[in-house]
């Protein structure tokens, strides 16, 4: 499907509106109509007439009326605004904003040897300790941060539009809707199959492995190996790009629990970092992410058209949920609330981790519990509120998995009766958006333009049509187009234009 208007190479001299008018044309120039897509919206909105349209996934689509006008169809979305309409720009043009900031950054890093103090922090990890062999943690992290959430989005709006939504073609899926869903759970599946490997390989070597009480021990830890580091980082900029992504594309029925979910999850991560709990923050993401790859699996064997074993891997999700989420996870929620007194006692320490200060008494007022987060060498403390704040954090993520394990239930009754699994928080939502889906109809006006008469090839149009040119004294004469329909149906004036 094109959607550009048709040219003076196109349309030729058949645009005359009279067959017979062709015997007048001057021999040097030539007046014809040019239809542009330069649009104007119709004075009389009159009953809408009646029209044939073909399906298009992208961009406007021209159509013919019964006298001959040209209309657009464009889509009138509901709550379109200012920020809708920038959210919607940056969705369409996701990829090549991060992937031009990203080839910015490495041009620059290459090309301004001045410029490599300040470039390299943004895709390598900073503050390395040759005498350990570990890496401290500071204020360019966040520069990691932001590297990782461009590089998120290029790559996840490139796979989806580039790879994912054609191999979705390429395997039968016809519906517009239905392939874009297919390539959002298939980029799912692609990161948690990397990322939930990588934490569960710190998680296996590491000392913490299930021993609930080596999750507290040598507190606080200022240094981590690199991978613990590259891992912690990029986990949070993904989270950071998840609430992005949200707010840019549709919403759907479940909008503001992912909305919390994912500030939870970030406040989480965050937080276990910069208080050097990254420990339990790899136990705790382990335990999540697990669950994200069967779900994502299932979902894309639902539109693949699998049911049998979408019903299977649903099962295992389902199983993988209960033990990952609302069995370990309260497991480790119950270590917090009783090992972590026993093990780490109220107090504070400074300083870096070869010249640790501490333990010493709290300080007075709130400054020190948002220090770690600024001063990353200056205090951290610990005590019962702050222990007591990371539960709270901890049991509203809880609450919110168990309203969806609910909502799985459901799922899995429906499994059972034979309906098979359903994604009831999306799919619904999807329907509901293609019925308010409103159109809205603008004329294309046509323009007069001179065109020579070399850009007329008249032999071409006899080869393209097999109309042959009889001898007249006027100069030009076209046979057998004396009916001033049949003439627009050579041109393609009676048809959609493409």
């Amino acid at each position: 499907m094109n959607n550009s208007a048709p040219d003076a190479s196109t349309i030729d001299h058949g645009d005359t509106p009279n067959p017979t008018q062709a015997t007048t044309m001057a021999p040097q120039v030539i007046e014809s109509q040019v239809m542009e897509p330069q649009v104007k919206k119709p004075k009389a909105p009159s009953a809408r007439p009646s029209m044939k349209s073909r399906s298009s996934m992208n961009g406007p689509l021209y159509m013919q009326t019964s006298n001959n006008k040209v209309l657009i169809r464009r889509v009138r979305r509901k709550g379109d605004g200012p920020m809708r309409n920038l959210a919607r720009w940056l969705l369409e043009n996701q990829t090549g904003l991060s992937f031009n900031l990203i080839a910015l950054i490495f041009l620059a890093h290459l090309c301004l040897p001045k410029a490599r103090p300040y470039t390299s922090k943004y895709f390598t990890l900073s503050y390395y300790n040759p005498a350990s062999g570990k890496y401290a943690i500071g204020s360019n992290d966040y520069h990691f941060i932001s590297f990782c959430i461009i590089l998120f989005t290029g790559l996840r709006a490139g796979l989806m539009e580039h790879a994912l939504a054609p191999l979705a073609r390429q395997w039968g899926i016809s519906k517009r809707k239905e392939i874009t869903r297919f390539s959002e759970q298939a980029w799912m599946l692609l990161y948690y199959c990397v990322f939930w490997t990588i934490g569960m390989y710190l998680y296996v070597k590491s000392p913490y492995f299930l021993n609930m009480k080596e999750l507290w021990t040598g507190w606080p830890k200022r240094e981590l190996d690199g991978l613990m580091k590259g891992y912690m980082l990029a986990q949070w900029a993904f989270w950071v790009q998840q609430v992005l992504v949200i707010h840019i594309e549709e919403r759907r029925k479940d909008h503001y629990q992912m909305l919390t979910h994912h500030f939870i999850t970030i406040t989480l991560i965050s937080a276990s970092y910069c208080y050097h709990h990254t420990r339990v923050g790899n136990l705790i993401l382990v335990l999540m992410d697990v669950v994200d790859l069967f779900l994502p699996l299932a979902k894309c064997l639902k539109y693949l058209g699998f049911s049998k074993l979408c019903d299977a891997t649903f099962v295992v999700f389902m199983v993988s949920w209960f033990l990952a989420r609302h069995v370990f996870y309260l497991m480790t929620c119950y270590s917090i609330y009783k090992d972590l007194p026993v093990i780490v006692p109220p107090g504070c320490f400074k300083g870096p981790s070869s010249n640790l200060t501490g333990p010493f008494p709290m300080p007075d007022g709130w400054s020190h519990f948002i220090e770690p987060f600024s001063e990353f060498e200056g205090t951290v403390c610990f005590d019962d509120r702050i222990r007591w704040w990371f539960l709270y954090c901890l049991l509203g993520l809880q609450a919110i998995t168990i309203v969806w394990f609910f909502m799985i239930i459901q799922v899995a009754i429906r499994v059972i009766k034979g309906v098979g699994a359903d994604d009831t928080r999306s799919d619904d939502e999807e329907e509901e958006g293609e019925e308010d889906e409103e159109f809205e109809y603008e004329e294309a006006q046509p323009l007069e333009e001179e065109v020579g008469v070399e850009s007329i090839d008249l032999k071409g149009w006899e080869r393209r049509t097999g109309v042959k040119r009889g001898a007249s004294s006027s100069g030009v004469s076209l046979p057998g187009h004396s009916d001033r329909k049949e003439l627009l149906g050579r041109i393609g004036c009676e048809k959609q234009v493409d």
